[in-house]
């Protein structure tokens, strides 16, 4: 199980990621860009991803991964009572990586072990 505010720390983790507001909902973006939003209700993550890796995402464990109107861009639902903290950082880093300028990206790929 993970949290918003747990949420909110793996994404401020992230190289310039900064949290700002979408819609008056919490976001967090890389140069402007978003990678993750906070729902109201504290029990949703929203991540873009990839298609295909929604998709695999969600056939694999539809009770942690939903779609919802924006889904079509990639933006997949993340019920945070039925994942963890590294599943969420790990969807968090590939989200970020999805957005982040291909420079910046690459640093955090050079820093990792």
């Amino acid at each position: 199980m993970t949290t918003a505010a747990r949420v909110r720390q793996l994404a401020l983790a992230l190289p310039e990621a900064e949290e700002l507001a979408h819609h008056g909902r919490p976001d967090f973006r890389v140069r402007g860009k978003i990678f993750a939003t906070l729902p109201p209700g504290g029990d949703r993550a929203v991540v873009k991803l990839a298609p295909a890796d929604q998709a695999d995402l969600v056939a694999a464990d539809p009770r942690a991964f939903s779609l919802n109107a924006w889904s079509t861009q990639g933006w997949t639902e993340v019920h945070l009572t039925h994942v963890s903290p590294p599943q969420v950082r790990e969807l968090l880093t590939t989200a970020w990586r999805g957005v982040a300028p291909k420079k910046l990206a690459a640093r955090l790929a050079a820093s990792e072990p």
